[in-house]
C-alpha cells in the first residue's frame, strides 16, 4: 500500500510539474511609452474620403496607424489630402498635391506618402513630371531626413485606360530620380475583380474599400518607419 501511495504521489506531482509550465505570450507593446514616429500623408478623394465611404474613422490612414500600432509603432500622422486632386490637376479646393505636402509634411517626419492620382489624366507628362518632381523636392526640402513612398493610382478593373499608364510610368520615372520607393497597385491588382469594394460610382472605395487599402498601405508604410529592438 505504502508503495502505490507513493507512485500516486508521484504522479500527482509530475502533472502539477506539466501543468504549471508557462505558456508562450505574444508580445504586447505599450505605445504610450514608445517614439512617436511622424509620417506625412498626401492624397486624392482615395485618402480624404467622400460620402461613398472612407470619411472619419472609416478612412485607410485611420485604420493603418491601428494596425501599426498594434505592431508597437506610435505614428503621429499630417495627412492633407483633397477630392480631385493631383500633381498637376488642382482639387475642389484650388490644391495640388505640392501644395498639400507643404501643409502635411513636418521636419520631423521620417516618411512621407504619396497617394494617386487618376486626377492627372490629361495632363501633359513633361508637365506632370516637373509638377511631381516638385512635390517630391519639396518633401525632401522640409524633412530633408524623411523616407519617401510614392504609391501610384490603383484602377478598380483590369482594364486601364492608357492615359493612366502615362501617370504611372512618369511617377516612376521621378520617385527613381528623387531616391524614393516606388509601389504600382495596378501591377499588384489592387481592386481588380472586387466590385464589392468600389462604390456605384465606380471610382470611389466604400468603407469596406478601405480597409483594404489600410490592410494593403501599412505594411508598405511599416517597412520604411525605424522599428524598436
Amino acid at each position: 500500500m505504502s508503495r502505490l501511495c507513493t507512485f500516486v504521489l508521484s504522479v500527482a506531482l509530475f502533472l502539477g510539474l506539466v501543468l504549471q509550465v508557462p505558456q508562450a505570450r505574444v508580445p504586447s507593446y505599450d505605445t504610450a511609452s514608445a517614439p512617436a514616429v511622424r509620417v506625412a500623408v498626401v492624397g486624392d478623394s482615395y485618402t480624404n474620403g467622400t460620402a461613398i465611404g472612407g470619411q472619419g474613422p472609416n478612412a485607410w490612414p485611420v485604420r493603418a496607424w491601428k494596425t501599426l500600432n498594434r505592431q508597437g509603432l506610435n505614428v503621429v500622422a499630417d495627412v492633407a489630402a483633397e477630392g480631385r486632386a493631383g500633381y498637376g490637376v488642382r482639387g475642389d479646393q484650388g490644391n495640388l498635391f505640392g501644395d498639400l505636402t507643404a501643409r502635411a509634411v513636418k521636419p520631423d517626419d521620417v516618411l512621407v506618402v504619396f497617394y494617386g492620382s487618376r486626377n492627372d489624366q490629361g495632363v501633359d507628362p513633361v508637365t506632370l513630371g516637373g509638377e511631381i518632381g516638385g512635390a517630391l523636392a519639396l518633401a525632401h526640402a522640409i524633412a530633408p531626413d524623411a523616407k519617401l513612398l510614392v504609391i501610384g493610382p490603383p484602377w478598380p478593373t483590369a482594364n486601364v485606360p492608357p492615359s493612366i499608364y502615362s501617370i504611372r510610368d512618369v511617377l516612376s520615372a521621378q520617385a527613381l530620380l528623387a531616391g524614393a520607393t516606388f509601389f504600382d497597385p495596378i501591377a499588384a491588382g489592387w481592386f481588380v475583380d472586387r466590385p464589392d469594394l468600389i462604390g456605384r460610382d465606380g471610382v470611389h472605395p466604400t468603407n469596406a474599400g478601405h480597409v483594404y487599402m489600410a490592410d494593403k498601405i501599412a505594411p508598405l508604410i511599416g517597412a520604411q518607419l525605424p522599428r524598436r529592438v
